[in-house]
């Protein structure tokens, strides 16, 4: 059985003076307005690195808190940013980085066991799978 989730975007025009818009399926984003000024010259919106980055850090953060609970530990707090690096790629552009940063608070673990623990979400959380780049972790743990 396969979970479906939608997304969807609308140009209007071509180009870089084109009027675009991105919404998902839940509502989360709804017409948010997307483009050239707001991927390249930090105009208001989003852009699909920016919406990368929220996935990895929530689809990472979430596996790495089942992974905690599945090894008993059942008190902490979780919070990871992302920061997904778009660089020039010849004529075109890549994603080269995904870095995940992370406070964590987790009550009675030990430093090696959370490391294993965090390596291992980080790399079985599908949106790690899913990207084609480097993933980095680095994280501060009961700060």
């Amino acid at each position: 059985m396969s979970i479906i989730k939608k997304g969807s975007a609308i140009y209007h025009s071509l180009g870089k003076k084109a009027k675009a818009s991105v919404s998902t399926e839940s509502g989360a984003l709804k017409d948010q307005p997307y483009g050239f000024n707001t991927r390249f010259e930090d105009k208001p919106g989003t852009n699909p690195e920016e919406l990368i980055a929220a996935a990895h850090a929530s689809c990472f953060t979430m596996a790495l808190s089942f992974a905690l609970e599945a090894e008993g530990y059942s008190s902490g707090q979780l919070k990871t940013e992302a920061d997904v690096s778009l660089d020039k790629d010849g004529d075109g552009f890549t994603v080269t980085t995904s870095a995940l940063s992370l406070a964590a608070q987790v009550d009675d673990i030990d430093g090696d066991e959370f490391e294993r623990i965090a390596q291992t979400a980080k790399a079985n959380c599908p949106i790690s799978k899913l990207l084609d780049t480097e993933i980095t972790l680095e994280y501060t743990l009961n700060q």
